[in-house]
């Protein structure tokens, strides 16, 4: 996916090079090609490229040659207030064009929406803060704010969402945050959604469950299973999805509705076993890499 982007970026920019050769310490190509990675990353400022150069360096590296370095924010600006706009736009379209293949998934984040209550904050008068966060599968938060209590999730997620930058990612939440509403604005800002059911969805999840509880579903759904073993206990991590969203009464009102999932994580230790069942509504069909 990075590759071909990169071509896109190696083939013209030499084009638009207007600056003096002999001051050229950064080539135009390593400038633009940085900047790529860091908005890719959620960098928004001249700043934070520079910044995301400076911690990736070695990543980088792998890409551009870098013979001085990573250029700082000023350079970066400099560089992008000469190529045309149109360039751009054209490099906006081929990148999504990409993002809609299946090397678009390979650079996807999964982005959890999550509500936390902070222990040993609370007072006799005051109760604990709550924080919504958005945390990626690397565990680093994206963006986060100060609720009441956990009832308020509802009304924070999708002020969250609006803050933040999830054009082409997987958002993933609690039973909580799976609101038609929530979905629309999800779907509104080009990201994907996969969302846990409970029983606060009205029909939903008693329709989903009783589809995966049918012997049906087997011929119709995508499996995939994991083993992981740890000293004392053997987890196995299983899973199934479908597009069969049909069964499900009022689906299109469910923005982007594609596929319902159920996995089923069973933990062996010693002579105990446990067992959890759980299911999910998306608007992908792609399995996430790191389970659900």
């Amino acid at each position: 996916m990075f590759k071909e982007a990169l071509e896109y970026i190696l083939k013209d920019a030499y084009v638009f090079e207007k600056r003096q050769e002999k001051k050229v310490l950064h080539k135009l190509n390593e400038v633009i090609g940085i900047a790529l990675f860091a908005t890719l990353g959620n960098a928004d400022t001249w700043e934070e490229i520079e910044e995301f150069g400076l911690m990736h360096h070695e990543l980088l590296k792998k890409y551009f040659v870098l013979e001085n370095g990573i250029p700082q924010h000023d350079t970066i600006r400099r560089v992008f207030a000469m190529v045309p706009s149109e360039y751009f736009n054209n490099y906006r379209i081929k990148f999504n064009e990409l993002m809609n293949t299946e090397s678009g998934d390979k650079i996807r984040k999964i982005l959890s929406l999550d509500g936390k209550t902070q222990r040993g904050n609370g007072t006799a008068n005051q109760k604990p803060n709550h924080i919504v966060s958005c945390v990626d599968e690397n565990g680093l938060c994206l963006g986060d704010t100060l609720v009441q209590d956990k009832t308020n999730e509802i009304k924070a997620i999708p002020d969250l969402i609006d803050r933040l930058n999830i054009s082409g990612h997987i958002i993933t939440t609690d039973a909580m945050g799976t609101q038609r509403e929530i979905v629309k604005k999800i779907r509104k800002k080009k990201a994907h959604y996969v969302l846990a059911l409970k029983g606060n969805q009205g029909t939903v999840h008693d329709e989903v469950k009783q589809y995966f509880d049918s012997n049906e579903f087997l011929e119709k759904c995508t499996y995939h299973k994991t083993v992981e073993k740890a000293r004392s206990s053997v987890e196995t991590r299983e899973y199934w999805q479908t597009d069969d969203v049909r069964k499900i009464t009022n689906f299109k009102k469910w923005t982007g509705l594609k596929s319902i999932i159920m996995t089923k994580n069973t933990i062996k230790k010693k002579d105990k076993i446990i067992t959890e069942t759980r299911y999910f509504i998306s608007s992908t069909l792609t399995r996430l890499k790191n389970g659900i």
